[in-house]
């Protein structure tokens, strides 16, 4: 069941076949009762402008996600426009099949929901559209893209990312425009500290942090508790929990380096890999939009932990890519052949980090890009490898669904970011809807 709360108005006109229009309203209640935390409908189809008016009225004061409007028949743009004068939330437009061909036109539903896409458009209100009647398998695959969207739309109404140091000289792509994010998807930024968390968690008592590295233990093969950056680890770790908690901070996104290993003695990795397991998804060297798309492929992915990591290697042999950073990865990521290893930084040669290949599975690849002409979106489909570790740190081998060397020149003629996000889930299709609700470019690679 999706956590969203939908306002259902079935509209259709007198004039036309009542009784199945009736039919349909009564099926989609049911549907959307068991796919939604909450449903605002009538108890009967909405049958005129004042209806419509009373009903909105009625329901005023209700927080709602997104509007589905359902022309059971046909109905002219009055309806649509009045709906917008009192409704901001963005719409799905729902026609529903001709019950019969030949003779008379029984609901002229397509029409219906022509005429009101018009409108929404010519008043620039967000919407998206689709066809089809209640009890069929495509059509409810559909509405479940449109209800997840609607539902991560929302999410990101609510986010907040902390961002916890400025990105590493030279790191452009890790900064981000406050007013045109908040703008675009309604995220908020809220700046901590580095320097300050560095000093005030070595006062955490040892009771307190001690719980974060018993926490790792569970998970993580070759953990010593007794090494001082494990003890680090923790404190920092347990420092941030306590202001994510504070500022009600959903994401992260942490300048790792050269502070991390010149100040604090210890890897920032470990401490981005337990709190991506534990669903607050965190992005290094402060890549803000890293962490949102991180954050977009936990939310539509169920929940599942998402992976951040550069593009470093081409096999065109397998057409494939490998993804990998220093030894951050949520614990769950971890092969099973291996399981979630401790380690030190590759180049840095200190702990705590991650040391592992990630698992083997279906991946969708993603990125929140921005360029001097705005936002756009990366989609990318690919089939994680089980492979040996091809690198210290973290990493993953992806076979691509498009040919390997004619993607990676595109995606360097069209200058992306060097930081891809991840997820073990076919998220393609909520993801190419978000792109269209959004009204920004989106970049696919796929079948």
């Amino acid at each position: 069941m999706q956590k969203i709360t939908v306002l259902y108005l079935p509209i259709g006109r007198r004039t036309f076949d009542m009784e199945t229009a009736e039919q349909y309203r009564e099926h989609t209640v049911r549907w959307l009762t068991s796919m939604c935390q909450k449903v605002i409908s009538p108890t009967e189809l909405i049958t005129s402008v004042e209806e419509l008016e009373q009903f909105l009225q009625r329901n005023g004061t209700e927080l709602i996600d997104v509007v589905i409007y359902q022309s059971t028949t046909f109905a002219d743009g009055e309806f649509p426009r009045t709906l917008i004068k009192m409704r901001k939330e963005p719409v799905i437009v729902w026609s529903v099949r001709e019950p019969s061909v030949g003779g008379r036109l029984r609901l002229n539903s397509l029409t219906g929901g022509n005429s009101t896409c018009n409108v929404l458009k010519n008043h620039n209100h967000p919407f998206s559209f689709i066809f089809g009647n209640p009890e069929e398998e495509k059509l409810q695959q559909q509405l479940k893209v449109h209800l997840n969207v609607a539902y991560v739309l929302k999410k990101l109404n609510e986010l907040k990312i902390g961002v916890i140091g400025e990105h590493p000289p030279g790191f452009y792509f890790s900064d981000t425009k406050e007013e045109e994010l908040k703008r675009l998807l309604g995220v908020s930024i809220e700046k901590l500290d580095l320097f300050q968390a560095f000093e005030e968690c070595k006062h955490i008592p040892k009771e307190e942090w001690e719980l974060a590295v018993e926490k790792a233990e569970k998970q993580v093969i070759g953990l010593n508790r007794h090494d001082e950056t494990v003890q680090r680890f923790a404190q920092f770790y347990t420092y941030v929990k306590k202001r994510i908690q504070h500022n009600h901070i959903n994401a992260l996104a942490i300048r790792c380096w050269p502070d991390f290993f010149n100040k604090l003695g210890a890897s920032a990795c470990s401490a981005l890999s337990q709190f991506t397991e534990e669903g607050i998804v965190s992005a290094c060297e402060s890549d803000i939009h890293g962490s949102i798309s991180m954050y977009i492929l936990h939310e539509l992915s169920g929940g599942k932990a998402p992976y951040l990591g550069d593009l470093v290697h081409v096999n065109e042999e397998n057409n494939s890519v490998v993804f990998w950073h220093c030894g951050a990865g949520a614990y769950s990521l971890a092969s099973s052949v291996t399981g979630a290893k401790a380690g030190v930084h590759p180049n840095r040669k200190i702990g705590l980090t991650m040391d592992f290949c990630l698992k083997a599975g279906k991946v969708t690849i993603f990125r929140l890009s921005y360029t001097p002409k705005g936002y756009r979106l990366l989609v990318m489909e690919g089939e994680a490898l089980e492979t040996e570790q091809p690198f210290s740190g973290t990493s993953v081998e992806v076979a691509l669904k498009t040919d390997v060397t004619s993607t990676l020149y595109e995606l360097m003629r069209q200058g992306f970011e060097p930081h891809y996000a991840l997820v073990y889930e076919d998220i393609v299709e909520e993801l190419l809807q978000l792109g269209k609700q959004l009204e920004i470019e989106t970049v696919y690679y796929g079948s």
